[in-house]
C-alpha cells in the first residue's frame, strides 16, 4: 500500500472508531496509534466476531487430526463425512459437512450463551476442535466406508485434553448420508463396546439388506440397512429406540417385526401429539437408561417445511423447536458419539433453514456431551 492509501485508511478507521468509542470503549483498538501499529506489524489481527480464516464449525479452531504429524489433544472433535452414494433417494449429502459449517457461521464461541440453559458449550472444560473432513473416495462404497472407519479410529484414538474427565475424545460426525453411521459405530465399538442407539429419523433404517438392496452384498449396505447390519455385527444393544418415525415400510408386517428383532422400539411422529415433548423425553430416557448411547439425528426427522434440504423428505414431521426441546432435555445420558446426517444443501431454500437447524442440533449435542463426561 502507498502511504497515501494507508493515511486514508487510517483516517477513515479513526473517524469510524471515534464515533464507536463514545458508546463502547472496547473499540479503542481503532485509535490512530493502534492503527499505525497494526499496519506496521507482521502479526495477524485478531477480531472477536465474525467468520474469518478457514470455515470451521462455529468458528472453532481447526486441527489436522488425521495427520501423522499432529500431536495435539482435544475432548470433542467435529468430523465431516462427505459421502452420499448409499442413498435410495436424492443425492447431495456429500456436501452436508460444508453446508452445516456454513450454517454455523453466525455462532461466535465467545458469545454463544444459551438463553435456555445459561451455558456456553464453547466456554467449558471441553476443548472442541474441527478436524475437517475424512478423505473418502466417491468411486467405491466399500473402500470409502473403510476409510471413514479408519478416520474415526484415528480421531477417537488420541488422548483427551481433559484427562480428568475422559481419557479419550468423543466425535460428532457431520454427514453425509446415513450409511456413514455404520463405520462410526464400528469404530466407537472398539472404544466403548456395545452401544444403545437413539435414532431420530422419519425412517426405521433397519431394513434387511435382502429387501433393500438385495441385488448384491455391495448394494445391501446403504442408508436404509445400516442399523440392521450394526445389530448383526453386535455393535448395538437390544434397547435402542427410534423417534419421529412416519415413513411407509416395504412390507405389511415383516419390516417392523425385523425392526423389533434388531432391538428397536419406535416413537412415531404423531406420538408427540398425544404424549407431548415431556412424554417423548421420558420414553427415550426410560428406554436407554444408563447405557452408553450413540445419538444419530437424520435431518428428515423434521417436517420438510423446516428442513427441505434432504434426500428422502417425508411430510408430517416435527418442528425445529420440538426437536431441539427434546434433544436438550436428554441431559444426563451417557452420549459416547453422535452424528447429524442426510443434509443435502442443494435442496435448501434461500434462507438456508436446513443448514441453520443442523448447526443448532450440533450445539445441542455438544451440550449433552459436556454435561455428562464419559470414561
Amino acid at each position: 500500500m502507498t502511504s497515501a492509501v494507508l493515511r486514508t485508511l487510517g483516517l477513515g478507521l479513526v473517524a469510524w472508531g471515534s464515533a464507536a468509542q463514545r458508546s463502547d470503549p472496547r473499540h479503542n483498538v481503532w485509535s490512530h496509534a493502534n492503527i499505525q501499529r497494526i499496519l506496521a506489524s507482521n502479526e495477524a489481527v485478531q477480531f472477536e466476531n465474525g467468520p474469518v480464516g478457514l470455515t470451521t464449525f462455529a468458528n472453532i479452531p481447526y486441527a489436522n487430526c488425521l495427520s501423522e504429524e499432529f500431536d495435539g489433544n482435544y475432548d470433542i472433535a467435529i468430523l465431516g463425512a462427505p459421502f452420499d452414494t448409499g442413498v435410495t433417494g436424492r443425492p447431495g449429502a456429500r456436501f452436508g459437512p460444508r453446508g452445516i459449517r456454513a450454517g454455523s457461521w453466525r455462532i461466535t464461541p465467545g458469545e454463544a450463551w444459551s438463553v435456555y440453559t445459561g451455558r456456553n458449550v464453547f466456554q467449558s472444560w471441553a476443548k472442541i476442535v474441527d478436524c475437517g473432513d475424512a478423505h473418502l473416495t466417491w468411486l467405491d462404497n466399500t473402500v470409502a466406508l473403510a476409510q471413514l472407519e479408519k478416520a474415526h479410529k484415528v480421531v477417537g484414538g488420541r488422548d483427551a485434553a481433559s484427562t480428568t474427565k475422559s481419557s479419550k475424545p468423543r466425535i460428532i460426525t457431520l454427514g453425509g448420508d446415513h450409511t456413514t453411521t455404520l463405520p462410526a459405530l464400528r469404530a466407537a465399538y472398539q472404544r466403548w463396546g456395545p452401544m444403545t442407539v437413539i435414532h431420530f429419523d422419519a425412517h426405521i433404517d433397519t431394513w434387511d439388506p435382502d429387501v433393500l438392496g438385495g441385488e448384491s452384498h455391495y448394494a445391501g449396505i446403504n442408508h436404509g440397512t445400516f442399523l440392521h447390519i450394526a445389530h448383526e455385527e453386535g455393535l448395538i444393544t437390544n434397547h435402542s429406540i427410534h423417534a419421529g418415525i412416519r415413513a411407509p415400510v416395504s412390507r405389511p408386517t415383516e419390516d417392523m417385526d425385523n425392526d423389533k428383532r434388531c432391538g428397536f422400539a419406535s416413537i412415531t411422529a404423531r406420538d408427540l401429539d398425544i404424549l407431548g415433548t415431556r412424554g417423548i423425553i421420558q420414553a427415550l430416557k426410560d428406554r436407554v437408561g444408563d447405557a452408553k448411547v450413540y445419538l444419530s439425528v437424520d435431518i428428515d426427522v423434521l417436517d420438510p417445511a423446516y428442513a427441505p434440504a434432504t434426500g428422502t423428505a417425508e411430510p408430517g414431521g416435527w418442528t425445529t423447536r420440538e426437536l431441539l426441546t427434546i434433544l436438550d432435555a436428554l441431559a444426563g445420558l451417557n452420549i459416547v458419539g453422535a452424528d447429524i446426517v442426510e443434509v443435502a444443501p442443494v435442496y435448501d431454500n434461500a434462507g438456508e433453514t436446513t443448514v441453520l437447524v443442523a448447526s443448532e442440533v450440533v450445539q445441542s449435542i455438544l451440550d449433552l456431551m459436556i454435561q455428562m463426561p464419559v470414561e
